[in-house]
């Protein structure tokens, strides 16, 4: 299935099912007294028993079902849950069947109580003939959307929410909009072994609980309880839709044994090529990609820009750190002539930055680059990687905010990168790098500005900053000579009589 198939669907990868244990069937049962403890306590009672693969059995018409009847599948609007209440937002849900076939238990939560959300087929449109399951059918949902006001003060306003905000399917994954922009870069509760020699494993939601909102309100509460064979957890997301659409997350993980490299918030995208990494590339556009680059916050309050690489081979980076401020994967450029994709849109696609609310301690912002020849296939990984692992036998939890939005200001004193390029410099292998910068403290006339600029094997040279007075930036352009390297990591930015003038811009050479 092509990505591209999978973003117009609002689909993602396929998610769990039933719920073992004699305990957490009783917490579902209608009229359950619930609170934000419920699920933290079934994710440790999930994790003190052993794990029990989901099942996949759904009537043969709807396993064998192709992508385009499966689209036929459609629920219906004004059957949303909360449709007419006046909150400001709705849940619709997904069909299974296709790839997603892996039933997702739903609950509504009111007034301290829970109760499940009931599969019936008239809940769906079956639209040109695609076979209804049979009345009374118990099916289950592979997983729902949100929808809500992205206006500021929409959720006053008279009509059901126009806007879809947020989808949870496929996994742990998770997608979220913001105003004016599209779907693009995903979210997922927790990463195991992303990139590592050893298959990854993909812990899944396995059951959410839906609060239902207030009149008027401008968030909305979801709980999710998440499963795998090396980890149970409970998270709790409150989601704020807007200019920013903002989740809050906590997330309490139960590990069954002991997680050696565990991904924390991790964010998953599409990188495939910009001016500065198309070498390989015979395309029209001028860039494609979901997300140009990771940037970082250290707990030291160094800012930095690290633009993302389409590799010939896999490629790991750690930026270690202790407490870090912020990380994230964005998207600079805004301009549709930076991409030239009428259907793609690519400059509407989200960033999304990830603002720990706790101390973290020490370890590493992940960075996982997959070689990719196409733009279907999610191949940018970041998470953070804490040093300890977390230990089996007891909670492990972490608290943060994800802000989905166009843009994300750290130090607004600070240049930021707002465009890499590169070409070759000569027939030895050598190449031409230039870096622009454009906002903060930069002069607006030619003034005292130096470049501090460094690599690990001593290849760079010849760096110098000037003046671009066609943007009103300032451009650095060096050189780079690799000889026999087989890898360089660079890093430079721009100074001047008063101190730092601009963020810090980190990249790697390969051949």
């Amino acid at each position: 299935m092509h990505r591209r198939q999978l973003l117009l669907a609002g689909l993602a990868l396929p998610v769990a099912a039933a719920l073992p244990g004699r305990s957490i069937a009783a917490a579902t049962q209608r009229g359950t007294t619930f609170d934000d403890d419920t699920v933290p306590a079934l994710a440790a009672a999930l994790a003190a028993s052993a794990y029990r693969p989901p099942t996949r059995e759904l009537p043969a018409a709807l396993a064998d079902i192709g992508y385009d009847r499966y689209r036929d599948y459609r629920y219906r609007p004004e059957r949303a849950l909360w449709h007419g209440e006046g909150s400001g937002f709705e849940a619709q849900f997904f069909h299974r069947g296709y790839m997603f076939r892996e039933r997702v238990e739903i609950h509504v939560v009111e007034g301290g109580r829970s109760r499940p959300f009931a599969y019936s087929p008239s809940l769906f449109r079956f639209d040109h003939g695609v076979p209804a399951p049979a009345d009374g059918t118990d099916l289950g949902f592979a997983g729902f959307r949100l929808h809500g006001w992205l206006q500021d003060g929409g959720s006053t306003q008279a009509g059901p929410p126009p806007d879809e905000i947020a989808a949870f399917l496929g996994a742990s994954y998770f997608r979220a909009v913001a105003r004016g922009l599209g779907y693009g870069l995903s979210a997922r509760g927790l990463a195991l072994g992303s990139g590592d020699p050893a298959p990854e494993e993909f812990p899944v939601f396995r059951a959410f609980w839906l609060e239902t909102p207030a009149p008027g309100a401008r968030h909305v509460v979801v709980h999710a309880l998440l499963d795998s064979p090396s980890v149970a957890g409970a998270f709790r997301f409150v989601i704020v839709p807007g200019t920013e659409t903002v989740f809050e997350v906590d997330a309490r993980l139960h590990p069954r044994v002991d997680l050696m490299a565990a991904g924390i918030a991790p964010l998953t995208s599409m990188y495939e090529f910009d001016a500065h990494d198309r070498a390989r590339i015979d395309d029209p556009r001028p860039a494609v990609h979901d997300s140009d680059g990771l940037a970082l916050l250290a707990g030291s309050g160094e800012q930095a820009w690290r633009p993302l690489r389409n590799p010939r081979a896999v490629e790991h980076s750690g930026f270690q750190d202790r407490d870090p401020r912020g990380f994230g994967l964005m998207q600079r450029k805004r301009g549709f002539e930076d991409y030239q994709d009428l259907e793609a849109g690519y400059e509407r696609r989200p960033g999304c930055w990830v603002e720990p609310l706790d101390d973290w301690g020490e370890g590493e912002v992940h960075l996982l680059e997959i070689p990719t020849d196409n733009e279907y296939a999610d191949n940018i990984v970041t998470f953070w990687r804490p040093r300890a692992p977390l230990a089996a036998g007891r909670e492990h939890r972490w608290r943060y905010r994800l802000h989905w939005a166009a843009e994300h200001d750290w130090n607004p004193s600070l240049a930021r990168v707002v465009a890499t390029r590169s070409g070759a410099l000569d027939r030895t292998g050598g190449r031409q790098y230039l870096v622009d910068f454009a906002g903060g403290a930069l002069p607006a006339v030619d003034g005292a500005v130096r470049v501090q600029a460094s690599d690990n094997v001593g290849a760079l040279r010849n760096a110098v900053a000037y003046r671009n007075p066609e943007t009103g930036g300032w451009r650095v352009g060096f050189e780079l000579e690799p000889g026999d390297a087989a890898a360089v990591e660079m890093r430079l930015w721009l100074e001047g009589d008063g101190g730092r003038l601009s963020e810090t811009w980190l990249s790697r050479w390969t051949p």
